[in-house]
């Protein structure tokens, strides 16, 4: 299925959740903020997020320094 990462079209496979794709692209650290169809999904709510075809996914990572 197609969905949409960070404005860039994207094939995942059917059933694949959110903290799935975030692992798939090497997101698992805390410091991300995660939306979907531009409702924020809460780190808590990932692991159970099933992405549909279509959706619309952004993600951040923050970096700190100085």
């Amino acid at each position: 299925m197609k969905i949409t990462l960070n404005g860039d079209e994207r094939e995942v496979r059917e059933g694949m959740t959110l903290d799935g794709l975030l692992g798939e692209i090497g997101l698992r650290e805390p410091m991300v903020a995660t939306e979907v169809n531009l409702e924020i999904v809460v780190r808590a709510e990932r692991a159970g997020r099933m992405l549909k075809d279509g959706d619309r996914v952004e993600v951040v990572s923050f970096v700190g320094g100085g």
